[in-house]
């Protein structure tokens, strides 16, 4: 019989001991758990806004018991988990191995790391690109082939082409008296030819030429969504306008000469504003495809942003990448339909680094009794040409884009 409650005292006691490290062990998890969770807050308390993050407002509510219906509690092991996945990825970026990209994401980057070099690139070498990829020179004017991203004129951001010509005449073995002057200039974004002229008898006379409308310039331009019709003139006059709120900027409007009646049948004339400025473009669709379409255009104004605004404003197809005019209440990346950017092989974050798709494609200028006419086309950038193959776009009687 003593045996016998000599057994049960023992069995009792291993019993006690036995629940008392499973407590022990619990409370260990628990802290651990504690620890482990309190360490990824104060991480997430780093980032810019720590309260919208998803996995911040998970980790508040770890402790809380769910309800039936809702997935169990995050584990502790899952967390660590997850932590040491996290961890892995930073070092993977951290030694300069990126995830996979589609090839015109990478073009995309390529592209807008080739526009800051060029931005802070020496004139020097600027001046060396620019003579490499001269399109015409005769004794009056020179057509370079302007790169994306880089300013005609000096505007405070990085090295410009009216800063590197005197190095471009140099390179050219021009005379000492002769200076090398920007004419009809280009936007930043937009490529293609820019005219030069060498003399001040040249500037005259081009001016006197771009007044009558006698100088020819084409442009192509990619837009999201087609125009109709499909060939036009829009005759529209321009003002520039304040937009208020959050974003205070200026953007280029439209002030129209003539509203609907209140019928709506007919329209009347109204007054025009003071300010605003007569800008006449012609537009000739050239091939559309899958909600974009191939846009060529003749600016018979030049008025600033005028081509973008006459596309965005009054034909409602922005140009591809115009994040300026894509909206006209706010400054933001320009938003595309899901099958466009399928097409582009784009992620609808990744839109805010697209470039903007207008190209100086042609010139001419009218010949004189000395001289004959001057044409000149301009190979459009590479990264115009894939946009193009991505969206089945074609040119017309062209088998290949020069």
């Amino acid at each position: 019989m003593e045996q016998l409650f000599s057994a049960l005292y023992v069995i009792e006691t291993l019993t006690k001991e036995v629940l008392r490290q499973r407590v022990q062990m619990e409370n260990s998890i628990e802290k651990f758990q504690i620890k482990v969770i309190t360490a990824r807050l104060k991480e997430l308390a780093l980032q810019p806004n720590p309260l919208s993050t998803p996995e911040y407002i998970d980790l508040l509510t770890e402790g809380e018991s769910p309800e039936p219906e809702e997935k169990a509690p995050l584990r502790a092991i899952d967390l660590a988990k997850k932590i040491r996945q996290e961890k892995r990825e930073e070092e993977r970026t951290t030694k300069g191995i990126k995830p996979t990209a589609t090839p015109l994401q990478k073009r995309v980057s390529e592209l807008k790391q080739f526009t800051q070099q060029l931005q802070n690139v020496h004139p020097n070498v600027l001046a060396k690109h620019l003579h490499k990829t001269m399109l015409f020179q005769n004794r009056d004017v020179i057509v370079l082939n302007k790169p994306y991203g880089v300013s005609v004129k000096d505007h405070g951001g990085g090295t410009c082409i009216t800063a590197v010509l005197p190095i471009l005449a140099k390179m050219m073995d021009l005379k000492v008296d002769s200076e090398l002057q920007p004419c009809l200039g280009l936007e930043k974004e937009v490529t293609g030819t820019l005219l030069l002229a060498r003399n001040q008898e040249a500037v005259d006379n081009i001016v006197y030429l771009h007044r009558h409308n006698q100088i020819q310039r084409k442009y192509w331009a990619i837009t999201v969504g087609v125009p109709v019709p499909s060939e036009g003139v829009i005759d529209i006059p321009l003002i520039e306008r304040e937009i208020a709120g959050t974003q205070h900027h200026f953007k280029m409007g439209l002030s129209p000469m003539f509203r609907l009646n209140e019928t709506g049948e007919g329209v009347s004339r109204i007054r025009a504003h003071r300010q605003a400025e007569s800008a006449v473009t012609k537009y000739r669709v050239l091939d559309s495809r899958a909600g974009c379409s191939l846009v060529e255009l003749e600016p018979l104004t030049g008025l600033k942003h005028q081509i973008r605004v006459h596309l965005a404003c009054a034909l409602g197809c922005p140009i591809l990448g115009d994040h300026k005019y894509s909206s006209w209440t706010k400054l933001a990346p320009q938003k595309l339909p899901e099958n466009v950017l399928g097409k582009l092989g784009l992620e609808k974050s990744k839109t805010r680094n697209l470039t903007l798709h207008l190209h100086a494609r042609q010139m001419v200028l009218p010949g004189t009794t000395s001289q004959p006419e001057i044409r000149v086309s301009c190979p459009m950038p590479k990264y115009f040409t894939k946009a193009l193959q991505r969206l089945n776009l074609i040119f017309p009687d062209e088998k290949e884009p020069n």
